[in-house]
């Protein structure tokens, strides 16, 4: 059946970004308590995709997110807010979003998409910022080691 419009890309170049996250390196964020692998940074929309490895007991600093952000807990157990979170677990956090630390109460491993940046702060004021350059940044750097 015909379509009453076409719906064929303009760009014929465009295809499917496939990730095999078994081939990408874990970047170690905290020394023997927790890890990244990026999975994707869109460098045209800001967005950028995580997998999260922490160890139970690492504790994520107070944050702010300046735009949304999804997770969805694949293993292990985290504490976000007065929530408790376990796998299968889908979270929504929406841009303006304050929290405190977020805290692994077991081994966790998650997935984490963010529409943008992330504020860290403290009780002295700002440490640090994370978005899509920050996370790219990670990536570019990680890259060339596990090609060694």
């Amino acid at each position: 059946m015909a379509l009453p419009q076409d719906i064929r890309p303009v760009n014929s170049e465009l295809a499917d970004s496939i990730t095999r996250s078994s081939e990408i390196p874990w970047i170690e964020t905290k020394p023997g308590e927790a890890w990244t692998k990026v999975l994707w940074v869109g460098q045209e929309s800001g967005r950028w995709a995580v997998l999260l490895k922490w160890k139970k007991g690492y504790v994520a600093p107070p944050h702010k997110h300046l735009s949304a952000a999804f997770a969805f807990v694949l293993s292990g157990r985290l504490q976000v807010r007065d929530n408790v979170y376990g796998p299968g677990d889908f979270l929504h956090e929406v841009n303006g979003m304050v929290h405190g630390a977020t805290t692994a109460l077991e081994d966790t491993e998650y997935l984490f998409f963010c529409d943008g940046p992330v504020l860290f702060f403290d009780k002295d004021g700002f440490t640090g910022y994370r978005g899509w350059e920050q996370v790219l940044r990670m990536q570019q750097t990680a890259m060339p080691k596990a090609a060694e």
